[in-house]
C-alpha cells in the first residue's frame, strides 16, 4: 500500500523557483541527497573481511602456535593478512567500478527554474522544485502533478498493478514509479530520504553475492564440512593432547597442523574475487552489473529474448516517406503532419523523425492539441487539428491496427514486410469514444477500422545494428535460442529478424491464446516460434513467464519503458544505457555502451567465472576431505599426527594457493551446466578419501612412535608429506584439464617449486624436512604413484554406465 496522498503547502509558480529559492532549501537540507548504495561502506568491506569465522578460527590456532614458540610453524598465520587483503583490494576495485558506472547511468532530472528548463543532477532537486517529466521518465522524488497532458504512470514497481495509472493535477506522483504516456510538471514534496524510494531502484548497483545456483552450491557443501569439522576437530584436540604421549610442543602443533587444513579457508575468498574481478573486467567494457547473479546467469542462459527497436535497430529513426492516399494532396498532409509532430510536447523517437523530415514544411495557421498521447498498448495517437484547410480528430498509429481492410492496408502490409516501420495517418470520428475516454478506446481495439479517411502513411526507418548480425551467430553457434519480441508489426519485425540471422515461424501475438486461461497453448507457440510481433507490455511477461514454466533460462533484452514488465520477470534482465530509466532501475545488467554485441562478452566473462570457480572448488574441497580422513583415522587409532602446521602450510602454497588464483582468472569459455555442487563433490570427494586413506596407511607403517627423536620424527614425516604431496599435484593436473602449455606450465611450475622446497638444503631446513632417509623417501613416493594409480582407476570407473546412472539420481537428489 502507497502512503496517503501529497498535499503541496504553498504552489511554486509554474515559472519555477529563483536561485536564491533553491539556495535557501539547500542550506535547510531540503534537498534529494540520500546514500546510493553500490555496494557496502569501506568500513564494512573492511570488517567483513576482516572479522570472519575463518579468521577467527585461524588466529586460535596461531596463538597456540605461538605458545610453542616455534614461529615457522605459524606461517599459516599469514593466511589471515591474504584472506582479508585480497577479499578487501577486490571488493574495493569492484565498488569504484560500480560507483563510476552508477553515476553514469543515472539520468539527470529536469526542473524548471526561473521559467527555464533545465537538467539537474537528481541530487540537486530541492522541494518544491517543478519537474518536468515525459513518456519514459522515471519519478525520482514524491510530488503533486501541477500539470498533465495526458499523463500516464506505471506504479508496478510500488504496488505490483500493472495498469498504468491515469494522473491529473493535484494527484500524486511517487518516486520508483515511471510515466508511460505523455507528459506533465509535479512539485516535488518529499526529497532524498523522505521520498518513497522504490525497492528495485534502490537496490540498483549494490555488489553482493546474490542468490545463486554457484552460491547455493557452495554454501550447502560448507554446511556438510561444518557439520563433519566439529567431531573430528574435537577429536583431535583429545587425542593429540591426552593420548599420544608426545612432548607437548610437538602435540599442540600436530592439533594445529590437524586443524589447519580442515578450514576451506580459501574456496569462499576466491569465489568473491572472482566474481569482483568480473565487475571489473565488465565495468571496462561500458557493462553496469547491477546484481553479481548476472555474471552467473547470463552464463547459463538457453534463451535469449530480444527486443527488436534499440536492441537489434539503432534508436535513432529517420523519415523515409510520406505517401499521400486518395486525393489528399502531399502538401497538406505533409503541413499537417509536421503540424502535429512539432506540437508534441513528448515527443517519441518516430515523432521526433517526423518532425526533423518535415523540417522545411511550414505550418503557420494549423492550430494542433493532444486527445490522447501514443500508448504501446493501442498503438497510436489522437490529435484535434483545427486549419484553414483541415479539420477534426486525427489519428497517427499503427496501420493494422487503425485501417479497414482494402487496398490502403495491404499496401502498408507489403511495405511493412519489408522491415520497414508504417504509420497510417488518418481522420476519425470527432464523436468517437476513441477521442473522448481512455478506458473506451482500450474497448474498441478490437474494431474492425477506426480511420474514416485515411490521408496517407507514412514511413520511418531504423537502421540495424552493424554488430546485430555477429551477436545473433554467436548465440546460435552455442546452443541459445534466440527470440525476436517487439510491439511492431509482425512481418515488420520477422523481415528485420531475417535480416540478422533469426529465421524461423513469424506470429502476431494478437492471434495467441491468453496465457491466463490457457497457459499450456500459450506456450507451446512461444516455445516454438522465432519472431513475434504486436506484443503487448503484458504478452512480454508472460512469454518469459512461460518460458521459465519450462525449464528455459531466460534474459530479456530492452530499453522502451514497455519493456519492463518482461525485464523484472526475467531470469536476467538486460537494459540499454539509453533507455528508459525504468528499464535500467529493474535491470540486472545495464548496457551503457547500447551494444547489444556486448552480450557475447558478457556471456564469456560468465563462463570464465562459474568454470574457474569450479576449478579451484575441486582443489580446496580435495584438501578438506584428506586432511578430515587423515584426522579422524589418526584420531581412531590414537597416534600421533604426521605433520606440523608449516607442512599443511606449505602444501597450500603450491597444489591449491597459486594454481587456484591463476586459475580464478585464467579464460575458459566452458559452458555452464547444472549441478555444481555435485560435479564438485563427485571428484573431491574420492581424490580426497584416496589421499588422505593412502598417506594414513603410509604413516602407520613407518610412524617411528611419539616418543622418537625429532630426527626420526621429521625424516618419517617428510617421506608422508612427500606421498601426499605427488597425489595433490596430480589432483591439480586432473582439474587443469584439457591441458595446453599454460596448464602444463602451471603444473610443471608447482611440482618444480615443490622438488626445489624439498632438496633445497635451506629452504627444506626451514620448513622442517629432511630427505635424508632414502629409502622413506622411495617409499613416501611410491605410496604417491599407487594413490595416483588408485585415482586414476576411479575417475575411470565412475564413467561406466552403472555408475553414471547411480550419481545422476544422487546429483538429482542433492541439486532438487
Amino acid at each position: 500500500m502507497l502512503s496517503s496522498p501529497l498535499v503541496v503547502r504553498s504552489e511554486t509558480p509554474l515559472e519555477g523557483l529563483d536561485s536564491s529559492d533553491v539556495a535557501l532549501r539547500a542550506a535547510r537540507g531540503l534537498c534529494n541527497v540520500h546514500e546510493h548504495a553500490t555496494g557496502r561502506s569501506v568500513g564494512d568491506i573492511i570488517r567483513s573481511n576482516v572479522v570472519t569465522r575463518i579468521n577467527a578460527i585461524l588466529v586460535v590456532l596461531f596463538v597456540c602456535v605461538m605458545v610453542t614458540g616455534s614461529v615457522v610453524n605459524g606461517a599459516f598465520g599469514l593466511l589471515i593478512v591474504a584472506n582479508s587483503a585480497v577479499g578487501i583490494i577486490q571488493e574495493l576495485r569492484a565498488k569504484r567500478t560500480l560507483d563510476r558506472l552508477s553515476i553514469l547511468a543515472q539520468a539527470p532530472a529536469v526542473v524548471v527554474r526561473e521559467s527555464v528548463a533545465r537538467e539537474v543532477a537528481q541530487e540537486s532537486v530541492v522541494v518544491d522544485d517543478l519537474l518536468q517529466v515525459r513518456a519514459g521518465d522515471q519519478i525520482v522524488v514524491d510530488g503533486v502533478v501541477r500539470v498533465a497532458q495526458g499523463l500516464d504512470v506505471d506504479e508496478s514497481m510500488l504496488t505490483g498493478e500493472s495498469v498504468p495509472i491515469h494522473k491529473h493535477p493535484g494527484d500524486t506522483v511517487w518516486s520508483g514509479s515511471f510515466v508511460t504516456a505523455g507528459s506533465g510538471v509535479f512539485q516535488a514534496v518529499a526529497v532524498g530520504e523522505d521520498a518513497y524510494q522504490a525497492k528495485l531502484v534502490s537496490e540498483a548497483g549494490k555488489f553482493q553475492l546474490t542468490d545463486s545456483e554457484l552460491r547455493r552450491g557452495i554454501d550447502r557443501i560448507l554446511r556438510v564440512i561444518t557439520w563433519l569439522l566439529i567431531p573430528v576437530g574435537l577429536l583431535t584436540i583429545w587425542v593429540q593432547l591426552t593420548e599420544t604421549g608426545a612432548p607437548f610442543n610437538r602435540a599442540m602443533l600436530a592439533m594445529v597442523a590437524a586443524l589447519v587444513p580442515m578450514v576451506p579457508e580459501g574456496l569462499v575468498l576466491m569465489t568473491s574475487v572472482a566474481f569482483a574481478v568480473g565487475v571489473v573486467r565488465l565495468g571496462k567494457r561500458k557493462a553496469l552489473v547491477n546484481e553479481l547473479a548476472a555474471i552467473e546467469g547470463l552464463a547459463r542462459i538457453d534463451v535469449v529474448c530480444a527486443d527488436k527497436t534499440g536492441t537489434l535497430t539503432e534508436n535513432r529513426m529517420v523519415l523515409g516517406q510520406v505517401l499521400p492516399c486518395g486525393e489528399h494532396q502531399d502538401r497538406l498532409v505533409r503541413r499537417v503532419l509536421a503540424a502535429i509532430a512539432h506540437a508534441d510536447a513528448a515527443a517519441n523517437d518516430t515523432m521526433v523523425a517526423i518532425a526533423d523530415g518535415l523540417e522545411g514544411v511550414g505550418f503557420e495557421g494549423v492550430s494542433v492539441g493532444c486527445v490522447r498521447p501514443f500508448d504501446s498498448a493501442w498503438k497510436f495517437s489522437s490529435w484535434s487539428v483545427d486549419g484553414d484547410e483541415c479539420r477534426g480528430v486525427f489519428v497517427l498509429g499503427a496501420p493494422d491496427v487503425l485501417l479497414p481492410d482494402g487496398d490502403v492496408a495491404e499496401r502498408a502490409q507489403r511495405m511493412a514486410a519489408q522491415g520497414l516501420r508504417v504509420l497510417a495517418f488518418g481522420v476519425v470520428d470527432p464523436s468517437s469514444v476513441l477521442a473522448q475516454s481512455p478506458d473506451s478506446a482500450r474497448l474498441r481495439m478490437d474494431s474492425s477500422a477506426y480511420v474514416d479517411d485515411a490521408w496517407g502513411l507514412v514511413v520511418v526507418e531504423q537502421a540495424v545494428r552493424g554488430d546485430a548480425a555477429e551477436t545473433v551467430d554467436f548465440f546460435v553457434r552455442e546452443g541459445v535460442d534466440v527470440k525476436i519480441i517487439s510491439g511492431d508489426n509482425a512481418a515488420s519485425v520477422g523481415a528485420v529478424a531475417r535480416g540478422v540471422g533469426v529465421c524461423g515461424e513469424v506470429v502476431d501475438a494478437r492471434d495467441l491464446p491468453a496465457y491466463s486461461s490457457e497457459p499450456d497453448a500459450f506456450a507451446e507457440v512461444v516455445c516454438r516460434a522465432k519472431v513475434f510481433g504486436r506484443v503487448s507490455p503484458e504478452q512480454k511477461r508472460d512469454m518469459v513467464r512461460a518460458l521459465h514454466d519450462h525449464g528455459h533460462v531466460v534474459a530479456m533484452t530492452g530499453d522502451g519503458i514497455n519493456d519492463v514488465l518482461a525485464l523484472k520477470e526475467a531470469a536476467i534482465g538486460v537494459a540499454m544505457g539509453s533507455g528508459a530509466d525504468a528499464t535500467r532501475s529493474v535491470a540486472q545488467l545495464v548496457l551503457l555502451n547500447n551494444s547489444f554485441a556486448s552480450l557475447p562478452y558478457v556471456v564469456r566473462e560468465g563462463r570464465r567465472v562459474i568454470g574457474n570457480i569450479e576449478r579451484i572448488a575441486h582443489l580446496f574441497l580435495t584438501k578438506t576431505v584428506y586432511s578430515i580422513v587423515l584426522a579422524l583415522v589418526v584420531g581412531l587409532f590414537a597416534i600421533n599426527f604426521p605433520f606440523q602446521p608449516i607442512h599443511v602450510t606449505v602444501a597450500g602454497w603450491f597444489t591449491i594457493g597459486i594454481p587456484g588464483f591463476i586459475l580464478s582468472l585464467a579464460p575458459n569459455a566452458e559452458r555452464a551446466r547444472p549441478g555444481f555442487a555435485s560435479r564438485v563433490l563427485r571428484l573431491a570427494v574420492p581424490s580426497g578419501v584416496i589421499i588422505g586413506g593412502v598417506t594414513v596407511g603410509l604413516w602407520v607403517m613407518i610412524n617411528p612412535g611419539a616418543k622418537a627423536s625429532d630426527a626420526d620424527f621429521m625424516r618419517a614425516s617428510t617421506a608422508v608429506f612427500a606421498a601426499l604431496i605427488v597425489m595433490a599435484v596430480w589432483v591439480l593436473a586432473m582439474v587443469a584439464r584439457p591441458w595446453n602449455r599454460w596448464r602444463a606450465l602451471l603444473v610443471a611450475g608447482c611440482a618444480g617449486a615443490y622438488c626445489f622446497v624439498f632438496f633445497f638444503p635451506p629452504v627444506a631446513r626451514l620448513v622442517k624436512l629432511d630427505t635424508s632417509d632414502t629409502g622413506l623417501m622411495l617409499s613416501g613416493l611410491g605410496a604417491g604413484v599407487v594413490g595416483i594409480a588408485l585415482i586414476e582407476s576411479v575417475r575411470v570407473l565412475g564413467r561406466s554406465a552403472l555408475v553414471s546412472s547411480v550419481r545422476q539420481a544422487v546429483s538429482t537428489r542433492w541439486n532438487g
